[in-house]
């Protein structure tokens, strides 16, 4: 099955500490290029991401999205240094009694945690070897659904390209049924118009073969359309093999407008060369098509 180049992909999931998404976008291009987007603190991921966008495409311009949101409480935690706490109580009593208990001197907890160096942040230590881990796996997942939705639009682009293909070979039927008949159409005009030159003198015959013979070889197009029957079956096969076969069916199709542009030119009759400006219609239709193959 042939996969469209063009394509839309999502995936989220939501761990201990955080939640990660994954976005995959993609656009026609000769070539795979990749382009990563993720917070400065994974960029460490970027060369794996790419890795893994590699094994699954091919060709296309592709922008990976990767967003991380930690979950709210578990980024930073608060610790108390007890012993420093004990030793603010243990002073603030000897004041009390130090004042002969004269003064009283009362202190809670908050009074106590105003205190330097009580209450003291940490920031959690990064697991980045996890952290790597799981962006990988949402990736995965949303590559799986980006080449989903490109194997069906590769599907809906198969049909038309072998449909077009149907088209192009009635096409080539009526040239091939037709092109006989234009020599012997020639030949009989040539008689005419010799009888009316020479009147009642002897035509030769042999000069009408030998000019309807030239005139044969002339817009003899057999050897184009089994050329153009060759190549609508190279066209089904490569589409029924599936794969990265765009590039291949662009050059394919340069060869059947080639073909098509020859009949074109050895045409010497009106009903033939409307057929061939359908026929290009359809080739350049497929062309078109083939363009967002990958």
């Amino acid at each position: 099955m042939v996969k469209s180049m063009t394509g839309y992909g999502r995936a989220d999931e939501t761990f201990e500490d955080y939640t990660i998404t994954v976005e995959l976008r993609s656009v026609n291009n000769r070539y795979l290029d990749c382009s990563v987007r993720l917070p400065r603190l994974y960029l460490f991921c970027e060369e794996g991401i790419k890795g893994q966008v590699k094994r699954v495409i091919s060709r296309g311009k592709v922008d990976v999205f990767v967003s991380l949101e930690r979950s709210a409480g578990r980024e930073e935690t608060v610790s108390v240094n007890e012993p420093l706490a004990r030793a603010y109580v243990a002073a603030l009593r000897r004041l009390q009694e130090l004042g002969g208990g004269v003064v009283e001197t009362r202190f809670s907890a908050v009074d106590l945690a105003r205190f330097p160096d009580v209450l003291s942040v940490e920031k959690r230590q990064e697991d980045v070897e996890r952290t790597a881990k799981d962006i990988s796996s949402v990736l995965e997942r949303a590559l799986a659904d980006f080449d989903a939705m490109r194997a069906r639009e590769g599907e809906r682009l198969q049909a038309d390209i072998l449909g077009r293909a149907e088209t192009i070979l009635e096409k080539v039927a009526f040239v091939e049924e037709r092109s006989p008949q234009t020599v012997a159409e020639y030949r009989a005009k040539l008689e005419q118009r010799m009888n009316e030159v020479l009147q009642n003198a002897q035509l030769d015959p042999a000069r009408i073969l030998t000019e309807a013979a030239l005139f044969a070889d002339r817009v003899a197009v057999d050897e184009e359309t089994v050329r153009l029957r060759s190549h609508i079956a190279q066209l089904r096969e490569m589409l029924e093999k599936g794969g990265a076969t765009g590039r291949r069916l662009d050059f394919l199709v340069q060869e059947l407008n080639r073909e098509a542009n020859t009949i074109g030119s050895k045409a010497n009759d009106l009903e033939i060369t409307r057929q061939v400006v359908d026929l290009k219609g359809e080739i350049e239709k497929i062309r078109e098509q083939v363009q967002n193959i990958e």
